[in-house]
């Protein structure tokens, strides 16, 4: 079993993570959207957030591969980023640098949620755990924080994995694409102390 670190965002992941999360909503969110969708959402909602990575609240899950199936002492592993994630002390709910909606203004933890963001895991990491290490890790910094509840925009495809880790649905939401279409997701909400 290959061990996973997770560790902050730093800027010089941006293109790594960029290929990651096309490569994420191209593949493992094809059964809930259409590819309309997906091409629009790519365009105009998914994407790195570089607010995250500067306020320090964007986590990606590292692993180490050994090439070519090296196992002695003296193989030199590859670190790959597997999966990324955050939460956010800031108002907007979803959407990467190109949303043109954003609301960075700050939050008060004392009466608002944080936002869970932006989850991605690459095809090949898919269901391994990687997405929930993230969400706890985002969970404790939030808490940490001062919040005592976090909310998200999960995709369809998410729906389920955010529900057995103790997220409520609260309201089905309809994201604008620019193109007259629309991204179908669903608000959802946690107590998380």
């Amino acid at each position: 079993m290959t061990a996973i670190r997770i560790r902050p965002a730093v800027p010089a992941d941006v293109p790594v993570l960029r290929a990651l999360i096309d490569a994420s909503v191209r593949r493992l969110q094809a059964q809930d959207y259409t590819p309309a969708q997906i091409d629009r959402a790519l365009e105009s909602v998914f994407g790195v957030d570089s607010q995250l990575i500067a306020d320090g609240t964007y986590l990606v899950a590292e692993a180490d591969l050994i090439q070519g199936g090296d196992e002695s002492p003296k193989a030199k592993p590859k670190t790959i980023i597997a999966g990324c994630g955050g939460w956010s002390k800031r108002k907007t709910l979803f959407g990467g640098d190109q949303w043109t909606r954003r609301e960075d203004d700050l939050l008060d933890p004392a009466r608002d949620p944080a936002k869970i963001r932006s989850f991605f895991i690459h095809p090949e990491w898919a269901r391994r755990g990687i997405g929930s290490m993230i969400l706890k890790g985002c969970e404790q910094a939030a808490s940490a924080a001062g919040f005592s509840r976090c909310e998200m925009a999960a995709t369809l495809t998410r729906v389920k994995l955010f529900q057995t880790r103790g997220y409520v649905a609260i309201e089905p939401l309809a994201v604008p694409l620019g193109d007259g279409s629309s991204l179908p997701v669903v608000r959802m909400e946690k107590q998380i102390r």
